[in-house]
């Protein structure tokens, strides 16, 4: 690993507990400073490449058909800049009866004025699985752009669960956008956890497209807002197969002058498909506010306790 990757890293690790497994020979990894490419490790049944087009970074990971991955694959992208724009074109290719964990650290803590845009492809192929968590780590002013788009594919009998989190620092601008579509006997698991607060703006749509018989699917939204916070949450799911069965479940805490609006669409297009959803949009709820008060802790305590527990 260069002196520059163990800069990056040594500067992230007070928000990234485990940075220092990027550092490990046996862990498969990729790790970017704005559209500077520090450091690519693959191991056996893994492939992790990486290089520039021109002000894009282009990266793509592979694992190979029936490679059950035991380490965590890593990525680590961001960059230590006030004023940046990071843009990124990603590929993820989980070959047919392979198993792997892929875990993203995305993180921004000096950002005043910048922009983070990525374009992903996610393919997990037949059978396979994909457990993918990705977290945000962002300064305190949050004066960025945050835009992922993703692709997901999963096909049949595979397996697909992914978690979002932005809960440190300010948002900023946040605009998440991704489709998942999910083959025969499938399984797409998908949870957004983000607190927003100041001018915080959010806006999260999600498509989930249930296109194979017995296809399976959920997905799962909590944003906590404060101050003059807003959100937007978008969930469209469709059925579309004998069989499929889809939820959607979004639930949205406001306080002081937030606005949070919930947008949930359902779609099905075969009489044997089934779909649900539940929205809740509104403030702390008071009883167990009251009941928390009653063991002795102050409001702020107590409100804090609460948006925890929603966004665990």
């Amino acid at each position: 690993m260069s002196v520059s990757s163990k800069r990056f890293l040594q500067v992230i690790s007070s928000f990234v507990p485990d940075a220092a497994t990027l550092a490990d020979p046996t862990t498969p990894h990729l790790l970017l400073d704005g559209h500077e490419v520090l450091s690519v490790q693959g191991i056996p049944g893994v492939e992790v490449r990486a290089d520039k087009d021109g002000e894009i970074a282009v990266a793509e990971i592979v694992v190979a058909p029936g490679a059950i991955v035991v380490p965590t694959i890593h990525t680590c992208i961001g960059f230590l800049q006030a004023r940046e724009i990071q843009r990124l074109r990603i590929r993820v290719r989980i070959g047919e009866g392979a198993s792997a964990r892929l875990l993203a650290h995305c993180l921004f803590p000096n950002a005043e004025q910048a922009e983070h845009t990525m374009d992903a492809v996610v393919e997990v192929g037949a059978n396979a699985t994909l457990r993918y968590s990705e977290g945000h780590f962002h300064g305190p002013i949050g004066g960025i752009v945050v835009s992922p788009t993703l692709d997901v594919r999963v096909a049949e009998g595979a397996h697909y669960v992914s978690d979002f989190s932005l809960l440190q620092g300010g948002v900023g601008r946040l605009r998440i956008a991704q489709r998942i579509e999910v083959g025969a006997n499938g399984v797409a698991e998908v949870t957004a956890r983000v607190s927003a607060r100041g001018h915080d703006d959010v806006r999260i749509e999600d498509e989930l497209v249930l296109s194979g018989r017995a296809s399976r699917g959920l997905v799962k939204t909590r944003v906590a807002l404060a101050d003059d916070a807003r959100a937007a949450v978008i969930g469209i799911t469709r059925g579309c197969a004998e069989g499929a069965r889809g939820h959607m479940d979004c639930m949205e805490l406001v306080r002081d002058r937030a606005v949070a609006r919930a947008e949930p669409i359902v779609e099905v297009s075969h009489p044997l498909a089934k779909v649900t959803h539940e929205a809740a949009v509104g403030t702390v709820d008071q009883a167990q506010l009251e009941t928390l008060l009653a063991h002795g802790l102050t409001p702020d305590e107590a409100i804090d306790l609460i948006v925890t527990g929603i966004l665990r």
